[in-house]
């Protein structure tokens, strides 16, 4: 039982270290940059890591229960998707940035006139985008968590409540990176030409890294 336990506390910290992974924190930073509160961020990463840890259990549970293993073209059909929409949110990143650049300047010159022009762009609604970001996110990880629990774990109760943890621990992780990244970016937002500047990083940062990791799967899907 004491082993078991400890399996289960080590599956918890691995799921928060999954959440600092690199396209992680590419994915949510794109999003978690639009907001001006640290509690919105927290709810939109809180919404991400829902996704996330819901198609692990789905997908991993089921490959747990039949004792099966995800083909590697099926796991590079999902690392892929996952690369394609940290380019797809680096575009969008990136021209949130531009919107918002130009609305604060329309903003700026027209400050004591009637009407007053502000341009926000639009998106879908809040918890969709972010939830579905989650579950794209746990598709390309559910293959190789799956293999781990079963070379660790022989009961099919015991690898799901693995994935259920790990997928809390990862929800946990990014929620509090949010909410900490949240409390400098609300004094970011009070400054009109802040927030244009730091989604034009971190929408660059994920559509570099996008490229980076899609190309070479890409490549190797083509020639095989």
């Amino acid at each position: 039982m004491l082993t078991l336990l400890l399996g289960w506390l080590f599956g918890l910290a691995q799921g928060v270290r999954h959440a600092f992974e690199p396209d992680h924190i590419a994915a949510v930073s794109t999003i978690v940059a639009e907001q001006k509160t640290a509690r919105a961020s927290m709810g939109f990463a809180f919404a991400w890591g829902i996704g996330h840890m819901l198609v692990l259990l789905v997908v991993g549970g089921s490959l747990v229960v039949v004792r099966a293993h995800m083909p590697d073209s099926l796991g590079d059909v999902f690392e892929l998707a996952v690369a394609v929409m940290l380019v797809v949110l680096g575009v969008r990143a990136l021209r949130t940035a531009r919107a918002r650049k130009a609305s604060a300047t329309r903003a700026a010159h027209q400050h004591h006139a009637a009407p007053h022009t502000h341009g926000h762009p639009g998106g879908w609604p809040h918890a969709r985008r972010p939830l579905l970001i989650g579950c794209i996110h746990g598709l390309a990880g559910s293959g190789a968590l799956t293999a781990l629990v079963l070379a660790k774990l022989t009961s099919p109760v015991g690898a799901l409540v693995y994935m259920g943890i790990y997928g809390f621990g990862a929800t946990l992780g990014m929620a509090t990176l949010a909410g900490l990244a949240g409390v400098p970016l609300a004094h970011l937002a009070k400054n009109p030409r802040g927030m244009p500047i730091l989604l034009g990083v971190t929408g660059a940062v994920s559509l570099v890294l996008g490229f980076a990791w899609g190309l070479p799967i890409a490549v190797r899907m083509a020639g095989g």
